[in-house]
């Protein structure tokens, strides 16, 4: 595999003892350069590899209908790296105590890991690398383009960040070598499931979803689908909410259930449309790329500070414009507005665990419009969005809210009360693109 995907984050005294992968952001066997590389030193060594997984109690607003999707899926982890001879510790606690003790007690001489943006992720895994002497290497497993190769500053928007990753994908964009039945053997266990499932603290009043099946072998069956049956109308049928036009994998990438890069992959070899392709690349690589470069470095990619200069200035400028309407976190939650085509959106999500999206755009706009100031829209918004969808809590979801409410990788336009220079969407204007009634007929059952 290209070194370029890893890091050597933090260094130790190397030693021939067991190799230990803690998967977090992939959460896959097949297609996962973490794992692959983890392998190879585990290899080189001629010792065991540990892939552990540590399940935090409580996590950024998940509830049990997200722990539940990623738990069923780690299952399928634990039987497909038994079949290679990899061992899969589920872990419960705080990663700074739990790795380090595994680390400890199974005496690991190399620590391996996800690359992911996120301040919590990061906060782990300086905390855990406070406490070991051992070394520890980070991979990127999600950017075909690993991020800090992409770009080393903070890209202004798709249309700065685009030619730097089409000129470095011909280095990256290359195939998986596979996971090899592992000769060095490490005790093989089975995971109680049942117990750990019975024992999530998570706020279990969000319920677990039908429609969409966790896993890997899924995330593939999903994605075969898509080729087939929508790439081809992908382009125009995916801003239209009322059409099953979407790839339904975000999901699944947000879990690493499945790999952005041998999607690509199979996207570039399979495409029959080449608009169609076009505008899901786009999506696929550009634009989540995008977001990862966003989150990577902005420290508070989560607040009103994370907002360009333009946009912050435009917002205060409007800061005590008169709200026609306002409403509380309570009152959004249940989608008690005015707005019809709003509350099935909020509808959406709540019950399927995933909003359209061109929807989500129209959505946070406006929580933006009626709330009091653009902080408590932002809170808002990522509350809801983390509670309720299942691709929550990801650097798409905090950078998508970011472009709605603050402006973020987007232009001025004409100044308007409340929003500022900040782009609009009304609800005439959705009604213009598709057809709003049976959108909200399908989702809001509230006007049956």
């Amino acid at each position: 595999m290209n070194k370029k995907r890893v890091r050597l984050i933090k260094e130790g005294n190397e030693n021939n003892s067991s190799v230990l992968y803690w998967m977090s952001r992939e959460q896959r066997v097949s297609h996962n350069w973490p794992l692959l590389f983890a392998q190879s030193l585990a290899l080189k060594k001629k010792t065991s590899l540990y892939v552990v997984f540590c399940l935090v109690p409580d996590f950024l607003h998940a509830t049990s209908r997200s722990y539940l999707f990623m738990i069923r899926g780690l299952m399928e982890v634990e039987k497909n790296l038994a079949k290679k001879n990899i061992p899969f510790y589920l872990l419960s606690g705080e990663p700074e105590d739990r790795i380090t003790d595994f680390i400890r007690n199974f005496n690991a001489g190399t620590l391996v890991t996800d690359f992911d943006p996120l301040k919590i992720k990061k906060e782990w895994k300086k905390s855990v690398s406070h406490k070991i002497n051992i070394p520890v290497y980070e991979v990127d497993g999600r950017n075909i383009v690993p991020c800090w190769i992409a770009s080393g500053k903070r890209e202004y928007g798709a249309y700065t960040i685009r030619p730097k990753i089409y000129r470095a994908l011909p280095e990256f964009l290359d195939e998986f070598p596979e996971i090899e039945k592992h000769p060095f053997p490490g005790n093989i266990i089975k995971n109680d499931w049942n117990i750990i499932i019975k024992n999530l603290t998570a706020d279990r009043s969000v319920h677990e979803i039908d429609w969409l099946k966790p896993g890997e072998k899924e995330a593939h069956k999903v994605f075969l689908n898509f080729l087939a049956e929508k790439l081809s109308s992908y382009a125009e049928d995916r801003n239209n909410p009322t059409k099953d036009g979407l790839s339904n994998m975000s999901p699944y990438l947000h879990f690493g259930q499945i790999s952005s890069q041998k999607m690509a992959l199979d996207t570039y070899r399979n495409a029959s449309d080449l608009k169609g392709s076009q505008a899901f690349l786009e999506e696929l690589i550009v634009r989540r790329e995008l977001s990862d470069n966003f989150c990577f470095y902005t420290e508070h990619y989560d607040s009103f500070d994370s907002f360009p200069e333009w946009a912050k200035k435009t917002l205060n400028d409007h800061r005590c414009d008169k709200r026609d309407y306002m409403y509380s976190s309570e009152e959004l939650e249940c989608g008690h507005t005015h707005d019809d085509l709003w509350n099935a959106a909020q509808m959406e999500m709540v019950e399927r665990g995933k909003m359209h999206g061109y929807m989500r755009m129209y959505w946070a706009k406006k929580i933006l419009e009626w709330t009091g100031s653009p902080e408590e829209a932002l809170r808002i918004a990522i509350y809801l969005n983390d509670k309720y969808e299942l691709d929550g809590r990801d650097t798409n979801g905090y950078t998508g809210i970011a472009w709605a409410t603050g402006g973020l990788h987007d232009r001025a336009w004409g100044d308007r009360s409340i929003f500022g220079k900040i782009r609009y969407m009304s609800y005439k204007g959705c009604k213009s693109k598709f057809d709003l009634k049976a959108y909200v007929k399908k989702y809001f059952h509230e006007l049956l």
